[in-house]
């Protein structure tokens, strides 16, 4: 159970920011990688079916796209407002909502970008989500206490709002 007064959530950006610059790091050190077998003499092709040293250089260029991609979150997330929510405020963006499903309670950081992170956070998998997902799309507007459905290939999943931050 997460103590609403112990909470900060610029410590959740910051383990977010922490999440992402450690994902960039291990990128780079991957493209290097991808670079090096792309213009490495044994990967020059031995005939016209051997594409080791293209397939190499479209790795390192997807690479070098998502580090793009993360640099945008990064800035993002590092002057993103943390606007604090009261339990009797509507979920909006920017909300840190726990959600109970089938006993268990999970969290959520409805951002406007970035979703599918999860960080670590006072000992608990924070999961970042947007409005365009099905789950956010749910939680906009809720309040305490409601009950939300969430339609899934495996049928629907019903949640509660158990707190908001």
């Amino acid at each position: 159970m997460v103590d609403r007064n112990r909470l900060d959530k610029n410590k959740l950006v910051e383990a977010i920011l922490d999440k992402l610059h450690h994902e960039i790091a291990t990128l780079k050190t991957s493209a290097r990688a991808a670079h090096e077998a792309a213009t490495h003499e044994e990967s020059k092709a031995e005939d016209s079916h051997d594409t080791r040293g293209l397939e190499a250089s479209y790795l390192a260029g997807a690479q070098a796209v998502r580090i793009d991609e993360i640099h945008k979150l990064i800035s993002l997330f590092k002057f993103l407002p943390t606007r604090e929510f009261k339990t009797t405020d509507l979920i909006d963006a920017g909300a840190l909502v726990e959600l109970e499903f089938n006993g268990k309670r999970n969290f959520y950081f409805l951002a406007a970008q970035g979703g599918g992170i999860t960080a670590e956070f006072n000992g608990n998998p924070m999961h970042v989500i947007t409005a365009q997902t099905p789950l956010g799309e749910e939680l906009i507007g809720k309040k305490l206490g409601s009950l939300i459905e969430v339609e899934t290939p495996k049928g629907i999943k019903e949640y509660r709002v158990i707190n908001i931050w």
